[in-house]
């Protein structure tokens, strides 16, 4: 099995930068099978934030199979609800911080994996586990790096997201002649087209913030384009450059077709927005397709799905983790819930509910819809961008004041003040 060269990004401290990786590895088959055990006793604590549709039926999969293989231990979900970990996040760190580990627990790869737990030393390396599973044979090359540092590998990727991705209600746009728009200038031709149709044309759930900071994101790419997006990283793009304030003018430019509403719901509800027709799009990560699938709704029947506007032949990567905290109450347990994470049968039955496709190179295309097939195959050749609402592309610290600072741009709507803002906290916490 041959896969195509990609370009993705190594990360040095606390800033990421574009190179080109070598060919992903082989899905050549070597990869160790689950070794059933009823030796293993005890609790298992997962700690996570899939509480909505979808993501929680993805986890119980995996829960479903780590009982199948492991009869003797309990699992604890302790799930705490709140999209992209927001509140999570937060009691995770005191536990951490207090000595109070869970067994297990999910983490975005990249830097709020590396700058947070791995350099606070709060975790230990699962490197023995990768090699003795041979996932070196079934995970691509440029995943693998990310969740390294310092010689040691310390989570195990079960999923790879788009954060790039425009949902819509397909009978909205055929009752209004509208195609999916692939440009920026299209998607504002149909909000103005969709305005006084649709309750909102975009439906926008910011709970957090953390969905503003996606759609910022996205809109660099569009404006910028994926080089000059991962030069922010790298100090090879200023964020004072033209292009970039383009794209913080775009995402002003959003504000105007939102529900009004949208501090007070989530992302899932917002989706829930387009399947009633209050929306006709939503942007938002491919998990939410698990929350439509999970309704029973069909892709590109009930729900239409394509890359943010201008960001076609780029890929923002999400990719969801699990790893060993240091101290974890039943480290063996959690060493086999790794191995459940990592493996084919976990991965083939967690994607497809969590609306992800697998890390894995090997889990056959055809367990997947065909949005999710599309996906697939855009991940191999378009030019991957790494997330900053989730963790890949900067340290929790700048992600954090962003997502502080999308919170006072969506409310008074001045797009170069936040423009210089964020030139103000890349100072302060990327060129360390």
């Amino acid at each position: 099995m041959s896969v195509t060269r990609r370009q993705l990004f190594r990360y040095t401290g606390a800033a990421a930068s574009a190179v080109v990786l070598g060919d992903l590895l082989a899905a050549c088959g070597s990869a160790a099978p689950l070794k059933p055990s009823g030796s293993i006793t005890g609790t298992l604590e997962i700690f996570s934030w899939w509480t909505a549709g979808g993501e929680a039926d993805g986890l119980e999969e995996m829960f479903k199979i780590y009982k199948k293989n492991y009869p003797n231990v309990e699992i604890k979900n302790s799930a705490v609800a709140g999209g992209a970990g927001t509140n999570a996040k937060a009691v995770l760190a005191t536990r951490m911080q207090g000595g109070k580990p869970p067994d297990s627990f999910q983490v975005h790869a990249g830097q709020e994996l590396v700058s947070t737990w791995v350099k606070a030393g709060k975790m230990d390396p699962i490197t023995s586990i990768w090699n003795e599973q041979g996932w070196d044979s079934v995970m691509p090359k440029d995943l693998k790096t990310i969740v390294s540092a310092n010689g040691e590998i310390w989570s195990v990727p079960v999923n790879v997201h788009r954060g790039n991705a425009l949902w819509y209600n397909v009978k909205i746009l055929k009752d209004n002649n509208i195609t999916a728009p692939t440009t920026l200038d299209e998607f504002f031709s149909a909000m103005d087209k969709l305005k006084g149709k649709v309750p909102a044309p975009l439906a926008l759930g910011s709970k957090g913030n953390w969905q503003i900071s996606m759609l910022l994101e996205n809109n660099i790419v569009a404006t910028a384009g994926a080089d000059a997006y991962r030069g922010l990283f790298n100090g090879k793009t200023a964020w004072t450059d033209a292009k970039v304030k383009q794209g913080v003018s775009a995402t002003k430019r959003m504000f105007d077709y939102i529900n009004t509403d949208h501090t007070t719901i989530d992302w899932d509800e917002a989706a829930g927005r387009v399947t009633k027709g209050q929306s006709a799009f939503t942007i938002m990560g491919d998990w939410a397709k698990g929350y439509f699938t999970a309704l029973n709704l069909k892709p590109n029947t009930d729900f239409g799905a394509a890359a943010a506007p201008g960001t076609k032949g780029t890929y923002m990567i999400v990719c969801d983790t699990f790893g060993l905290p240091k101290g974890a109450p039943n480290a063996e347990a959690a060493k086999t819930w790794i191995k459940v994470c990592g493996s084919q049968e976990g991965q083939a039955a967690f994607n497809p509910k969590k609306g992800s496709i697998p890390a894995r190179t090997d889990v056959s295309k055809d367990i997947f819809d065909a949005v999710a097939q599309q996906f697939i195959d855009d991940f191999k050749k378009d030019s991957l961008t790494p997330s900053i609402a989730h963790g890949s592309a900067a340290p929790e610290a700048f992600a954090s004041a962003m997502n502080d600072e999308m919170g006072t741009f969506v409310q008074k709507k001045d797009d170069t003040a936040t423009a210089a803002n964020l030139a103000k906290l890349a100072d302060q916490y990327l060129k360390a």
